[in-house]
């Protein structure tokens, strides 16, 4: 499950990174809301926060593959407020009755519940103070 995480913080950051970098080499190509469900309103700094934001995602899955407890706890906040943020479009999504931003934001909760669940068991929490 571990390896599954890192490959999601993994996965995120190629995903950003490759917006980014398209972006500045071919300003306008790809709209900056692309990034919207991962940074929140952060997209709107431009390439480099697509940039900056897959190399925290980048160390957070390295970290995690190393077993460092820093990582562990931070993955964990990311995932937390990745649930703070996620609940509003949820909300609006329900008074809308907007099936697919509902199934869309929804799943992205249960993501994040799961991950930040997961980290913070205490087997996980014993799985790296071990290593």
């Amino acid at each position: 499950m571990l390896r599954a995480i890192a490959a999601l913080f993994a996965l995120t950051a190629l995903y950003l990174a490759s917006l980014g970098l398209v972006m500045l080499a071919r300003p306008g190509a790809i709209s900056m809301t692309a990034g919207a469900p991962l940074l929140f309103g952060l997209e709107l700094a431009g390439p480099y926060m697509f940039l900056l934001t897959a190399l925290c995602a980048v160390a957070v899955a390295f970290g995690l593959l190393r077993r460092n407890n820093i990582a562990r706890h931070t993955a964990t906040l990311i995932a937390i407020a990745g649930i703070a943020m996620l609940v509003p479009p949820v909300s609006a999504a329900t008074v809308t009755a907007n099936a697919k931003l509902l199934a869309t934001s929804g799943l992205g909760i249960i993501v994040r519940v799961i991950v930040a669940w997961y980290l913070s068991r205490r087997e996980a929490a014993e799985e790296f103070r071990r290593s």
